[in-house]
């Protein structure tokens, strides 16, 4: 792992993850380089978790500072995914084997998708600003809930039948949704 290192008249090694994802080491002057790669590998998880965080917090900022949808822009996002969601339930809920009631669209904070008893589901418009990949993730996954309405172990392997790379959008969305959602005002 590449990282600075400061030699000064210190006791003890210190490692710091900058801002910038780059990574400093402190070290007493006389500290032999094999001895700070050895702390390196190491400490290697906490430095990778510490530039997540850090990544984390750079996504945050900037989801924070991007400019808030305009109702005109929110009305197209509807009238775009009234016309894509649909065709992409068709699609699925064949696949899957399941019939599914009324399809809504609608403008939410706080969740992408929604499930009914009664086999209606709802989409979040703000979806349409999501990847292809993400969104038929969240279609799929309200559809596995027409077979299991709830989150166990046997729903999670339903939505793995179809997708099984589903973790990443879950990721996605994890990552990057707050970003779109937060463009809500």
């Amino acid at each position: 792992m590449e990282a600075t290192v400061i030699r000064s008249n210190r006791k003890t090694i210190a490692i710091q993850v900058n801002a910038d994802l780059t990574v400093t080491v402190r070290a007493p002057k006389g500290t032999a380089q094999c001895e700070i790669d050895r702390i390196l590998q190491e400490k290697e998880s906490w430095i990778r978790k510490s530039m997540e965080k850090i990544r984390e917090k750079k996504d945050l900022y900037e989801a924070e500072n991007r400019e808030p949808l305009t109702n005109e822009e929110i009305r197209k996002l509807a009238d775009q995914a009234l016309h894509n969601i649909p065709e992409r339930v068709e699609i699925f809920s064949k696949l899957i084997g399941v019939s599914y009631g009324r399809i809504t669209i609608r403008n939410q904070k706080t969740r992408w998708g929604s499930c009914s008893g009664k086999g209606n589901l709802n989409f979040n418009c703000l979806l349409m600003l999501a990847p292809s990949e993400v969104i038929d993730y969240v279609v799929v996954h309200e559809l596995c809930h027409r077979k299991e309405m709830n989150h166990s172990k046997a729903f999670w392997e339903e939505v793995e039948k179809v997708l099984p790379d589903y973790r990443r959008c879950v990721q996605w969305l994890k990552n990057e949704g707050v970003g779109i959602v937060r463009r809500l005002k």
